[in-house]
């Protein structure tokens, strides 16, 4: 596990130092999302952050080669640089959606090449660990593949409509993930538990915290469309490649029910995502538009207009992915009977920070303080000035150069909507 933590905090640095340089080149470039009437920032605000924490996934990826643990990894398969190679295509084509405001035709097309580079590279879904079922048709299974991280990819890029909100729920899931693959490789290879998934995993998760100083409300930039397409299909990388390391002859009987996890897991990773972007397309379509049509009805718009602050909002999701994610986990551990108690109770729990007002208002100042103990990490960079005043929460300071970048006609250029 030290080998890959190593490799989470490798990705983590270069996100973190990556975020500020791609925070100016987004105003230097027009990728900035101004105002309107259906967001929650207040001032124009960068895009772009998901190059950054492409460079931070890329930089633990390169280096892991040369650690003597991960070279079956490397050895076996190129499946890897597959993902990467996705993951490349994904976040060049969000770069030209943030600044042009591309079509939907042309991002769907991008986003059907990515997966097909990813599936050519060796991760392509081939067995589902039900009953050692297995996809007969390669053109079925490159199709599958392909649908999943489509899927995926816009079910992450729906739920971008926070600040912290995306960056953070696939860090809190990936981290859930991270820890049942590298088990299941410790059960399934005792000789050899060196994973693909878990150094997938860890440098994602790695590169959600790095950037996530820089996004918390209030954000400085938002990761744009070439962030949240690179942790779909990320992610949905990781879940794929997991489906073809579960050998039925070798995990234990008391195993079994982790077996099934590899398809649950990674819906419990996305559950709230596709949920949203589900009751999206749904509304829409119902309405007569089109179902990527943008409207102010989604889950954390619901969230906000109960009541909730933004940092509430945003952690009452947050609680949601821990419980769906590490819930499923828990059967790795526990057994099932306990582990529903586990997850009955975390539901009960989520419930309450949804659902009541009073513990809202006495954990809402907590919650608070949380946020602004971050700022120090924005403060250190080489863009970060100190706030003097306790109005944070609805201002933001820009550097005299983001200013003057930012003005009206330069805000209005390549301006998106974030979903």
């Amino acid at each position: 596990m030290k080998v890959y933590l190593t490799l989470l905090a490798v990705a983590a640095l270069m996100a973190y130092a990556a975020t500020p340089a791609m925070r100016h080149l987004a105003f230097r470039a027009g990728a900035v999302t101004a105002v309107r009437d259906r967001d929650v920032h207040k001032l124009p605000t960068a895009r772009l952050g998901g190059i950054a924490m492409f460079l931070g996934l890329a930089a633990g990826i390169v280096i892991a080669p040369n650690v003597p643990f991960l070279a079956p990894v490397f050895e076996n398969s190129g499946a890897v640089w597959g993902v990467l190679a996705g993951a490349a295509i994904v976040c060049a084509l969000g770069m030209a959606d943030d600044i042009w405001d591309l079509d939907w035709m042309a991002k769907l097309a991008g986003q059907v090449l990515a997966a097909l580079v990813m599936a050519w590279g060796g991760v392509q879904l081939v067995t589902v660990p039900i009953a050692g079922l297995t996809i007969g048709s390669s053109y079925l299974s490159l199709a599958a593949t392909v649908i999943v991280v489509v899927v995926a990819m816009n079910a992450v890029n729906f739920v971008d409509g926070l600040d912290g909100l995306a960056a953070g729920m696939v860090a809190i899931g990936g981290a859930a993930f991270l820890t049942y693959t590298y088990v299941l490789a410790r059960s399934a290879s005792p000789g050899d538990y060196s994973s693909l998934a878990s150094l997938i995993l860890a440098v994602l998760v790695g590169a959600c915290i790095g950037f996530l100083p820089h996004n918390l409300h209030p954000a400085r930039i938002f990761m744009g469309d070439s962030g949240s397409m690179v942790l779909g299909l990320t992610i949905a990388g990781a879940a794929i490649v997991v489906t073809g390391q579960i050998d039925p002859t070798v995990v234990s009987e008391r195993e079994r029910i982790p077996a099934f996890i590899p398809i649950v897991l990674p819906l419990m990773v996305v559950a709230v995502p596709l949920i949203d972007m589900t009751l999206a397309v749904v509304r829409r379509l119902l309405k007569g538009q089109s179902p990527f049509m943008p409207d102010a009805h989604h889950l954390h718009h619901v969230l906000l207009r109960a009541g909730h602050s933004h940092r509430w909002a945003v952690g009452v999701l947050y609680v949601w992915t821990a419980v769906l994610s590490f819930g499923t986990v828990s059967l790795v551990f526990l057994p099932w009977e306990q582990s529903l108690v586990l997850v009955g109770t975390g539901v009960i729990a989520a419930c309450l920070v949804t659902f009541s007002p009073a513990l809202r208002r006495r954990l809402s100042r907590g919650w608070r303080s949380a946020g602004d103990h971050a700022r120090p990490l924005q403060r250190i960079t080489p863009e970060g000035h100190h706030r003097n005043d306790d109005s944070a929460d609805h201002r933001d300071d820009h550097h005299p150069t983001d200013t003057a970048d930012a003005s009206p006609a330069r805000a209005s250029a390549g301006t998106k909507e974030r979903p």
